[in-house]
């Protein structure tokens, strides 16, 4: 690791320390209780006694955030994982050896145990009045940049890190400095549990299926692929827990839920990251439609519970979450945006045509289904700010899916979109072991042979399908995504906490 001359510095200041006989990276900690902890005793303590002295030492433990040594004096503050408290640094209880010592060694950043008594200064803030200190861990790089803040008419100069290169790489560095991104992913957190608890109380049980697949499926993605040594097998990382989840329904496993990674091995944008956090849950004997609903209420409930509104702010709009959400049929919504009638065009090569025709620039060669998904993806869904169901699908880009009643070229599907961009995708599954035969070999047929998004086929899930699956309706949802939405943030770098970042070639 190559030192620049803060480095240096610091790490002589680590050395002094050990020949003075005081471990830099001590192996036991001695802490008692959390910041906010011991604040809130001593916030309870002083309304049962108004005037009486706080006589209960904690021992508390974290990070320097601030330092302001004045003669005799010093203060500074400290934080840990529940909050920040204000640390009084007194020659009347250290004495002049210990004090020099803090001055001496202690820098911004350094993990520190500090034990005493609580008060609140002249200022009305809950200070701990030190009478103890040692170093846990010296901080040998000094945290990014910094910025003054005003506090109670004093000027305090504390770390940050605004540059979004740097954040993301250094996630570490931007979590250490800047509380709002810690603030997001205790948001993420909350949200992953309100699902899960949502679903939990409607009689779902969450399961784990398998990372590394032999056959990928599930959706239309190119996957990863790797290796097995001792196998001699090649393996996918899966870009769904699709087809996984459906056989355990075959099982016996009413309602089943996923909560977990997948792997695409696609674009790199504000809304994809080449590994994801997905939900996808399975509902014997239900359709699209119970989908639709269960989907708006677990949505609005997760904002309820994580923000305590169902309002949501994102990217300048106030977006309502409160069902019943708008429902819009795709080929509706087609003629209305595009002035097209998809049903008027059967085949990929005439509603080329027509596509073209509206200088809406379609790929030379794209199967019918990738011309309509097209279109939604450039004409509908950047429109689709308030919460709106897309529904009733061609066949051709939902294998998975039942069709709609007496119409063989449309498939009971739904799509969600909130905020500009797609959320969650659902189907009436297919059961039909024979009909799904028959639409696997229909998408071998439709994508060419080195396509990479081709669905391949899935004999063994055949098989499972063979022994009898219930009706079910399935549901995939990027949380992710969700959290975009409830953190109002626009990027999905901002809610993952290392996301995927091309080379950096100056390292």
């Amino acid at each position: 690791m190559e030192l620049n001359e803060l480095e240096k510095i610091r790490i002589e200041k680590l050395e002094k320390m050990r020949a003075q006989g005081f471990e830099p990276y001590p192996t036991r900690a001695d802490v008692t209780h959390q910041v906010s902890e011991a604040a809130e005793a001593f916030t309870v303590f002083e309304k049962d006694n108004p005037n009486g002295a706080y006589a209960e030492k904690v021992a508390l433990g974290g990070r320097l955030r601030s330092i302001r040594a004045m003669g005799k004096l010093a203060f500074a503050h400290m934080e840990d994982g529940s909050g920040r408290i204000q640390l009084m640094l007194r020659i009347n209880e250290l004495g002049e050896d210990q004090l020099a010592r803090f001055k001496e060694h202690f820098d911004i950043g350094d993990f520190i145990q500090a034990g005493g008594t609580l008060m609140r200064s002249r200022t009305g803030e809950v200070t701990l009045l030190v009478s103890d200190f040692k170093m846990l861990a010296k901080a040998i790089s000094p945290l990014p940049a910094a910025k003054d803040e005003e506090v109670n008419g004093e000027i305090i100069r504390h770390a940050t890190l605004n540059d979004p290169e740097t954040r993301f790489r250094q996630r570490y560095a931007d979590l250490a400095v800047n509380e709002e991104v810690r603030d997001i992913f205790r948001l993420r957190a909350a949200t992953v549990r309100s699902l899960q608890r949502f679903l939990d109380s409607r009689s779902f049980i969450e399961v784990e299926t398998p990372i590394l697949q032999p056959i990928y499926g599930g959706a239309a993605a190119q996957p990863f692929t790797t290796h097995h040594n001792q196998l001699h097998q090649d393996l996918y990382l899966r870009i769904s827990f699709e087809l996984y989840l459906k056989r355990l329904l075959v099982g016996g496993l009413d309602r089943v839920y996923e909560i977990g990674r997948d792997f695409r091995n696609e674009g790199v944008s504000f809304k994809h990251n080449p590994e994801f956090t997905q939900l996808e849950f399975y509902w014997a004997y239900a359709d699209y439609l119970k989908v639709m609903e269960l989907t708006e209420q677990m949505v609005s409930t997760a904002a309820q519970e994580v923000l305590g509104t169902q309002k949501i702010q994102f990217a300048g709009a106030e977006i309502d979450l409160t069902p019943p959400w708008r429902r819009v049929e795709l080929r509706q919504a087609l003629i209305d945006s595009a002035g097209i009638d998809i049903d008027q065009y059967p085949d990929e090569e005439s509603l080329f045509k027509a596509v073209a025709a509206k200088d809406l620039h379609p790929k030379v060669g794209s199967p019918r289904g990738k011309l309509i998904d097209a279109m939604i993806g450039d004409l509908l869904e950047p429109n689709f700010i308030q919460p709106t169901f897309l529904y009733n699908y061609p066949r051709g880009i939902s294998p998975l899916a039942k069709n709609v009643p007496d119409n063989p070229e449309v498939v009971e599907r739904f799509e969600g979109f909130v905020g500009g961009m797609e959320l969650c995708n659902s189907f009436t599954e297919l059961n039909d072991p024979l009909e799904q035969e028959k639409r696997f070999l229909e998408m071998g047929r439709a994508y060419a042979a080195d396509d990479k998004e081709r669905h391949p086929m899935d004999d063994d899930y055949l098989r499972a399908m063979a022994y009898g699956m219930p009706p079910n309706g399935g549901f995939g949802m990027g949380v992710d995504r969700l959290v975009m939405l409830l953190a109002n943030k626009r990027s999905i770098r901002e809610v993952i906490l290392f996301p995927h970042l091309r080379e950096n070639e100056t390292e």
